[in-house]
């Protein structure tokens, strides 16, 4: 990796020599799993805060709200073709999928993407004239997903219809985005600021959509849209490598780099200048018959961060004053970590002298936090909250993805078998320090988590290497609560089908 065209190719993307250097050491040595101590759960790791706590605490966001500056952050760039992906196989002839997709043909009059593939359909009406109804069926599908008709297996999930209401209104993922945003996210002069991250191949598709829809939103709900984009960076891309770890070359002789999955949008959240910063996915957004908890729900997560922020930066202030600090409000602060943010020291701790608690103490304190909510687990695939051992031999609340663990550990095992809730990516974060100041987010990822996969460029197979994930690794330095959320509040649509669900439907029982 030496030769010019190397170093051009690096220049190009603005990655540097040493990040390519640490890259092909973790290939070498490999990613080591996390080290479980046990299941988050309600008794020991998750609030479940009671109707009165939620309601104290949704008072305090409110309180608060207008005199902060709130970021919605949306990852918004992934495309619907997974969505869409047992459609495809039906379409090139696997009927082993035909007992799924022929009751979604049967319901299409139930989504909301309905009328532009009905007035579609009218459109080229001689091109369904005289079919059987299994050609008819594929036909339709073909209309509904391919580039000559709605092309839905080829755009990203924001741009899709995916609820519909009366009078003819339907929304995007992307429409419901604002909509959440102005009835959760308003903070000053009644301004919602909301970020999507869009693929750049999409941007003019986001940005055509925005002017169409921003001031009927605007003036329906009575608040100022702040919209920006941003796009994953060249530069978080990572070197794939052969089976022998050696840098992938293509068939011209090019280093090979790839998309390193959601951990590379660590970089585009740091770049957000914000006192509170939601993050949500694009996929996870409910009917207006639930907004009204999913709305409860945010603010109630807000108001969690807030409290618990307020005294870790009262804790700060008083390491500053030097009349403050001593024995008791170390042993305070000790209590503080073990009991409300179920953290334990390293063992160090103990034999440390008062000047290097006082350094362990701020440096514990001082760092970004987070409130995840939590759901009950109902069998969803991903994340979940754990109590992990930590390098320096601490232990803290994580969320964990089962490719990260160790599954033949006994101890993870267990933990694994007692997990009750699941991570539905729904957080909110505070991103600035006790002075005021934006915390540097980068600082705060544990770099020896992250993913590799075995994957093929040009018949060739290859290993390719993901980055911390942006909920995972990347936030593994923060201070984190986990809190109990209604299950309504996650409704994510991972097949076309899901669309098909309650929490999607104009109607109950739909």
């Amino acid at each position: 990796m030496q030769s010019t065209l190397d170093l051009e190719l690096l220049n190009e993307r603005g990655i540097k020599k040493e990040q390519i250097l640490a890259q092909l050491n973790q290939f070498k040595k490999g990613i080591a799993p996390v080290k479980i101590e046990k299941a988050a759960s309600e008794r020991y790791g998750i609030l479940k805060l009671t109707s009165e706590e939620g309601e104290d605490y949704s008072v305090q966001s409110a309180e608060k709200f207008p005199g902060i500056k709130i970021v919605k952050f949306v990852p918004a760039s992934g495309a619907a073709s997974r969505m869409f992906k047992k459609v495809f196989q039906y379409l090139k002839g696997d009927e082993s999928v035909a007992l799924e997709i022929i009751p979604l043909v049967d319901r299409l009059k139930d989504f909301a993407f309905y009328r532009d593939l009905e007035k579609f359909i009218k459109e080229k009406a001689k091109l369904f004239e005289g079919l059987d109804k299994k050609t008819e069926n594929a036909k339709i599908l073909e209309a509904l997903v391919g580039e000559e008709g709605l092309s839905y297996g080829s755009l990203p999930k924001g741009l899709l219809k995916f609820h519909k209401y009366a009078e003819k209104e339907t929304r995007t993922a992307f429409e419901e985005h604002l909509v959440e945003g102005a009835l959760y996210a308003q903070g000053a002069d009644q301004k919602v600021h909301v970020h999507f991250t869009v693929s750049p191949e999409h941007q003019m598709e986001f940005d055509k959509l925005l002017a169409e829809v921003k001031k009927y939103y605007e003036d329906k709900y009575k608040v100022l849209f702040e919209v920006d984009f941003s796009q994953q960076k060249c530069s978080t891309d990572t070197i794939a490598v052969n089976l022998n770890n050696e840098p992938f070359r293509t068939s011209d002789g090019k280093l090979l780099f790839r998309p390193s999955g959601h951990g590379a949008l660590l970089e585009n959240l740091n770049d957000i200048d914000a006192d509170l910063i939601f993050i949500k996915n694009i996929d996870n957004v409910q009917h207006d018959r639930f907004k009204d908890e999913v709305q409860r729900s945010k603010k109630v997560i807000a108001g969690v961060l807030l409290e618990y922020q307020d005294t870790i930066f009262s804790y700060l202030d008083r390491l500053d004053d030097e009349k403050e600090v001593h024995e008791g409000l170390i042993s305070e602060i000790g209590s503080f970590y073990q009991n409300k943010l179920f953290t334990e020291f390293s063992q160090e701790y103990l034999s440390m002298t008062k000047s290097q608690k006082l350094d362990y103490l701020r440096s514990k304190l001082n760092r970004p936090i987070r409130v995840c909510g939590m759901v009950l687990n109902e069998g969803e695939p991903g994340g979940g909250p754990f109590l992990v051992r930590n390098a320096d031999n601490s232990v803290s609340l994580q969320v964990v993805e089962t490719a990260q663990m160790d599954k033949t550990d006994p101890k993870t095992k267990e933990a694994l078998g007692n997990a009750t809730h699941f991570n539905p990516v729904d957080l909110v974060c505070g991103v600035k320090n006790y002075k005021g100041e934006k915390f540097n987010l980068l600082k705060y990822r544990d770099p020896d988590t992250g993913f590799i996969s075995i994957k093929s460029k040009e018949g060739v197979k290859l290993k390719a290497l993901e980055l911390p994930g942006l909920w995972n690794g990347a936030m593994a330095d923060w201070n984190t609560i986990f809190v109990e959320v209604p299950a309504v509040t996650f409704s994510p649509v991972k097949e076309v089908s899901d669309l098909l669900r309650d929490a999607h439907q104009e109607k109950k029982g739909k």
